[in-house]
């Protein structure tokens, strides 16, 4: 009985995580406890676990009598993500370029995805792929903490990646640039060039959200 709760609470943590908290219209929403049952099929029992679960991560705000808020990300919140991802992503450039193990076919090939979905109306499963392109320099370096550290952010950087790119024109063409830039300054083996378009990167992005 314990583990077929405990399923049921995973899922239904996984499904808000993932599906629910990274599209956009939830944003400043209140989550139906109920529905969310119905549609991940459980009880309201789990749901309700997980609900919890997230607000412990600061994803949702528990709120008496209303139920689950999903707050939108204030300027401050999204300005400290970015500074979080550059000071973990320019570690890793560092720490690969070191070791020799900079992964650039892998950030090649997730680039190649990008390109490919950058031609077409699909924003989330691009956003996917921009996280995947990030995931990879972290794994790369090689510490489980570091690599787990920068995966529990994934569900705020679906959110403010989907923000930036409905926020302006052509903004997955020139993600897929800014990535290319990351790729080739880590193949020439320059440390300096890799964090300065690391942050370039996040500066962009993070510019385009407080505008918005």
């Amino acid at each position: 009985m314990h583990n077929a709760a405990l399923s049921g609470r995973e899922r239904a943590y996984n499904y808000v995580k993932d599906q629910v908290l990274t599209s956009l219209p939830a944003t400043g929403t209140f989550l139906n406890e109920q529905e969310l049952a119905d549609r991940i099929g459980v009880s309201r029992t789990p749901v309700r676990e997980a609900l919890l679960m997230l607000q412990a991560e600061g994803l949702v705000e528990m709120v008496p009598k209303r139920g689950a808020h999903v707050p939108a990300m204030s300027g401050r919140q999204i300005a400290e993500l970015m500074d979080l991802r550059g000071v973990l992503e320019r570690h890793a450039a560092s720490k690969t370029l070191i070791s020799g193990s900079a992964p650039i076919a892998a950030m090649r090939e997730a680039l190649a995805q990008q390109e490919m979905l950058a031609e077409s109306a699909q924003a989330r499963e691009f956003i996917v792929w921009d996280s995947r392109f990030h995931q990879i320099l972290i794994d790369a370096a090689g510490s489980e903490l570091l690599s787990g550290t920068y995966a529990g952010l994934q569900a705020r950087q679906l959110r403010v990646g989907l923000a930036a790119l409905f926020a302006t024109a052509n903004r997955q063409r020139h993600v897929c640039g800014e990535h290319q830039a990351i790729i080739d300054a880590l193949d020439g083996g320059d440390e300096v060039l890799a964090h300065a378009k690391i942050d370039e990167h996040l500066e962009i992005t993070l510019q385009i959200l407080l505008r918005a």
